[in-house]
């Protein structure tokens, strides 16, 4: 099977697409890979969702509700990062924006004088750092070769930094089966006590929220959708009635059920 993905190679998109493809194809767009996926020219793509130290990724959130995807999979990988240059002396560093958010300590205590470059992907980062000495990258340490040393590992400031990604599927292939789900609401209202009506539907069936998001629906000023992820199936007698009550609640707008999924580790 195929997967296309966040590119070039070498980027952490691509370590947790080749855990659930054969074949890897990139792209330098979230929006144009949940495009693909949905128009069935992919059968899997692979996005980044979360990271533990910066957030959501936004720009798959608002993707995943402006097409119609199934979510099959969640893959966690770790996140190493390494500072990768030609020579100690560079000016720039060059990574994605949330690997150089994820380094910010290390860059103002060990380089408070060289200039921040984001760039498309931390393997995009890595291209310039080959082409150009003046220019160092954050990636992956596995990117380092005989071009490129690596003058510091493990610098993102928490141990902990790991991120999780979506493998997506067309919409005919989401599944029922799995540990976890996530739905995707858009209330098309507003009113006191509507996003505590949405979590009492889980709470009072003792199913626990891993995640809970909102985002602006674009349509007017102060309407928001929420992104929920819960740590049931959908095939599960209790997590059923429980989205079927949100879409209840939402029944002036809509609800899309993602899909059920279990998580794969990859270091």
């Amino acid at each position: 099977m195929e997967a296309i993905t966040l590119g070039p190679a070498g980027t952490y998109s691509h370590r947790a697409a080749r855990a659930v493809a054969d074949e890897v194809t990139f792209s330098e767009s979230v929006t144009a890979i949940v495009e693909s996926v949905a128009d069935g020219e992919y059968r899997r793509g692979v996005v980044p969702i979360e990271n533990s130290i910066e957030g959501s990724v936004t720009e798959t959130l608002d993707a995943l509700s402006d097409y119609d995807i199934g979510v099959v999979e969640e893959v966690v990988t770790p996140i190493r990062h390494a500072l990768l240059a030609q020579s100690e002396s560079f000016e720039v560093v060059a990574s994605h924006s949330q690997a150089l958010a994820q380094c910010r300590t290390f860059l103002e205590s060990e380089y408070p004088e060289v200039s921040l470059e984001a760039v498309a992907s931390t393997a995009r980062g890595v291209e310039h750092a080959r082409e150009d000495p003046t220019v160092a990258a954050i990636a992956h340490p596995d990117n380092a070769d005989a071009d490129l040393q690596v003058l510091a590992e493990d610098i993102q400031d928490r141990s902990s930094n790991a991120t999780r990604f979506f493998a997506i599927s067309p919409a005919e292939e989401r599944t029922e089966a799995g540990g976890k789900s996530t739905i995707i609401v858009n209330p098309n209202a507003n009113y006191p006590g509507l996003l505590l009506e949405l979590l009492e539907a889980f709470a009072d069936r003792d199913i626990n929220l891993s995640r809970v998001e909102s985002r602006p629906t674009g349509d007017r000023l102060g309407d928001y959708l929420f992104h929920i992820d819960f740590e049931a199936g959908l095939y599960e007698d209790h997590a059923r009635a429980a989205v079927e009550e949100v879409e209840g609640i939402a029944e002036k707008g809509w609800v899309r059920r993602l899909g059920s999924y279990d998580t794969r580790h990859v270091v």
